[in-house]
């Protein structure tokens, strides 16, 4: 690293100097494939009974302005930044950046479109914006962790500047200004892991909290604030409190020449991502051995560390619990075949026979696993059935991570799952049309509105 260049001035310096026109097809197809997949996790999780509470709360702020929420009102800039990103991580569908310990698309996209509608920004602008945003905030994850993973909740600290170098992108005026949004963004970063490890509803508040932080950072910046260059390696900065002092060296390797975004998990099931794994070994297993689950003796899951933090809980009271317990969604693949997003209904959770099957799973930490981690989130799954037979699994990477990337057939299935229930198939594929060729949209907002109107059975949208 360059001794003379602070970390947020060579991040900066990318963010401002890199241009939409210069992205290669091959990252603009991975750019639209993470705003398609927001988009939908965002859309399904509008109806969420947390994000409904939220545009409740915002309600002075919603009806007022002009930038647009996904549930077809408007709202001021920094709240549609805020609703639209606690919607995105509502249901636990949003992307990950599996080195980070990170999901960049909640706080990153939900900040970069309510810029983009501010600032008249086209398409490919917004593209561009989002793809710097995850480009720099997925560095700094990578640094951070996993250290600060132990407490901190990635999505909520490192999702403030993923926002703010999108915001600011779109927003600011000049590299000095983008440094400064930046930088007054990484003072605000919060999220404690705490927060959901127990029935809480918070976890989804700190995406929310992280783009619209993102937004404000980069307004005031524009308009005159100035922060710290070196808020992320000084002394009393970013990684000295909360990352033990890493070596920062590795965040600015590459820059510009590769990008993360190419790198991104989507994720299948709505559930802890650190749970896919063992739901993909299992999933093997009954399919390999039609293993029925009235047989089964018990299962045994080796996993790491993080994982047996995080999914331990083995009597889950509410949806917000048993979305992050490995014995709830192991017992439900196993009496369902699958996690679906009303796996975690009252009615279902009170199911004897989950509960029964529950109490069966135990898991273990793995040195060999915890080794690999976090570049590989591995699992093992070990079944005895009640005549003494035993079936094992070894999941060495999640379905969906880069190793076995989702097929863009399959993001568009799930994307049509969440959305066509909500607007109808003609809207849904109307809609996801429009993303796959967003580079060619020249108005994000009329985009926005039309993909909400619907007259009577009619729905329309413009194609671009």
């Amino acid at each position: 690293m360059n001794r003379d260049c602070t970390v947020l001035e060579a991040y900066a310096s990318y963010a401002w100097r890199s241009q939409p026109e210069e992205l290669s097809s091959d990252t603009l197809h991975h750019a639209k494939r993470a705003l398609l997949d927001w988009f939908g996790a965002t859309r399904a999780g509008m109806d969420s009974e947390v994000t409904q509470i939220i545009e409740q709360t915002s309600s002075e702020e919603v009806d007022r302005g002009s930038a647009t929420l996904l549930s077809g009102r408007h709202s001021t800039c920094r709240t549609a930044a805020m609703v639209n990103g606690v919607a995105s991580h509502a249901l636990e569908l949003d992307d990950i950046y599996r080195d980070g310990l990170y999901h960049p698309g909640g706080p990153t996209i939900a900040a970069a479109l309510a810029a983009a509608e501010q600032a008249g920004a086209s398409g490919r602008e917004l593209l561009h914006a989002l793809t710097v945003g995850y480009e720099v905030s997925t560095r700094v994850s990578a640094v951070i962790n996993p250290h600060h993973y132990r407490n901190w909740h990635t999505t909520g600290t490192v999702g403030c500047i993923g926002a703010a170098v999108s915001a600011a992108r779109l927003l600011c005026r000049s590299e000095e200004q983008v440094l400064h949004a930046m930088a007054t963004a990484t003072t605000f970063a919060a999220g404690l892991q705490q927060a959901f490890r127990s029935s809480a509803m918070t976890k989804p508040l700190h995406v929310g909290r992280a783009a619209d932080v993102g937004v404000w950072a980069a307004l005031a910046a524009a308009n005159g604030i100035t922060g710290v260059s070196d808020i992320l390696e000084g002394p009393s900065g970013f990684g000295a409190a909360m990352g033990d002092s890493p070596d920062w060296s590795p965040a600015l390797v590459g820059l510009g020449e590769k990008f993360n975004i190419t790198e991104i998990t989507f994720k299948l099931h709505p559930c802890c991502g650190q749970t896919f794994s063992a739901i993909d070994a299992l999933s093997n297993l009954m399919q390999r051995h039609r293993i029925d689950a009235s047989a089964v003796a018990w299962i045994q899951v080796d996993t790491n560390r993080e994982s047996m933090a995080i999914t331990c809980n083995s009597d889950p009271r509410d949806a917000s619990e048993a979305r992050f317990s490995m014995a709830c969604v192991l017992a439900h693949t196993l009496l369902h075949g699958k996690i679906r997003l009303d796996s975690f209904t009252p009615h279902k959770l009170d199911n004897p026979e989950l509960r029964r099957l529950m109490s069966l799973i135990s898991m273990k930490v793995d040195p060999e696993i915890q080794a690999v981690f976090p570049m590989h989130r591995s699992a093992r799954v070990r079944v005895v059935l009640n005549d003494g037979s035993v079936f094992e699994a070894f999941q060495a990477d999640r379905r969906g991570d880069p190793e076995d990337p989702l097929t863009d057939s399959e993001l568009d299935d799930k994307f049509l799952g969440l959305v066509e229930p909500r607007l109808g198939d003609v809207q849904a594929r109307n809609i996801m049309r429009t993303l796959r060729s967003f580079e060619r949209c020249q108005d994000i907002t009329k985009f926005l509105r039309c993909s909400q109107l619907c007259v009577g059975d009619q729905v329309w949208i413009e194609p671009y």
